[in-house]
C-alpha cells in the first residue's frame, strides 16, 4: 500500500499514530480536507489493514508497572509442536508485552513488563518455566527506557512525512 500513499493519506496516518484521540474533524481540518472524505480515507486505511487499531498508551510506572525486562529464550525441542505451544501460551501472558521469533542462538526475544524484581522472578518460574518447553533463558533489566515509540517511520514510505524520529 505504501505506493498509493499520498501526501493526504500520509499526514492523516502520521496524526494519528501520534494522537489516536483526534476527532475527524480536527484531522481533517490538519490535512485540509472535509469531515466526510477525511472519514472516508480513514475508513479505507481501516479496511486495507494500514490501520489495525487505535489505542491508549498508559504510564506503566504511574500504575506501578515499571519494571521491564528483555528475555531471550530458548527452547528445549523447537519442533514446530513446541513452537506453536511456546506461541499460544506466551499470547496469554498479560506480562509479556512483545514478543519476537528471532535468528541467532535464541528462539524468541520477549519484552516483559510487571511490578518489581519478586514478581518476575515469580512470573519466569511458574509461567515461562513452568510451560516445560524452555531450555534457557538470559534476562537483561531495563535501567532507563531512552526512547519508546509505536509509531511506524512513515518518512521512509512517503516523502510527504518527516523521516525524523
Amino acid at each position: 500500500m505504501s505506493e498509493a500513499l499520498d501526501a493526504v493519506d500520509a499526514k492523516i496516518l502520521d496524526l494519528i499514530q501520534h494522537d489516536a484521540g483526534l476527532s475527524v474533524a480536527e484531522i481533517a481540518e490538519r490535512v485540509g480536507l472535509s469531515s466526510s472524505p477525511c472519514w472516508r480515507r480513514i475508513k479505507r486505511l481501516e479496511d486495507a489493514g494500514v490501520i489495525q487499531r487505535r489505542v491508549t498508551i498508559l504510564d506503566r510506572d504511574k500504575l506501578g508497572l515499571g519494571f521491564e525486562v528483555y528475555c531471550t529464550v530458548k527452547l528445549s525441542l523447537p519442533t514446530k509442536e513446541n513452537l506453536e505451544s511456546f506461541e499460544t501460551a506466551i499470547g496469554k501472558l498479560a506480562e509479556v508485552v512483545q514478543c519476537a521469533t528471532v535468528t541467532g542462538a535464541c528462539d524468541y526475544e520477549l519484552r516483559i513488563v510487571t511490578r518489581d524484581m519478586h514478581a518476575f522472578d515469580d512470573f519466569l518460574r511458574d509461567r515461562i518455566l513452568g510451560l516445560g518447553l524452555v531450555s534457557n533463558i538470559e534476562s537483561r533489566i531495563v535501567i532507563r527506557s531512552v526512547k519508546n515509540t509505536t509509531a511506524a517511520p512513515l518518512g521512509l514510505v512517503s516523502p510527504y512525512v518527516s523521516a525524523q524520529g
